[in-house]
């Protein structure tokens, strides 16, 4: 796993993509993952990441980054 994000990582730096929108496009993916596996129960999701769940419904109320499509090599 740890390479794929490597190899996707090095994708976004030669695309230009910068650090800021990087990190919010992660944290945005990891939360709609983890919501997502909790069938978009806020509360549960909120339990296991350790934050209490309006500070996970405020961090998807902001609008995603439009950061452009990176293509993973598998």
């Amino acid at each position: 796993m740890r390479e794929k994000l490597r190899v996707l990582v090095a994708e976004m730096v030669r695309g230009g993509v910068p650090l800021e929108m990087a990190r919010r496009e992660f944290e945005r993916l990891y939360l709609e993952e983890v919501l997502a596996t909790h069938e978009g129960n806020h509360s549960a999701a909120a339990r296991e990441l350790g934050i209490h769940r309006n500070t996970l419904a405020k961090k998807l109320e902001t609008p995603p980054s439009r950061i452009r499509q990176v293509s993973l090599a598998s």
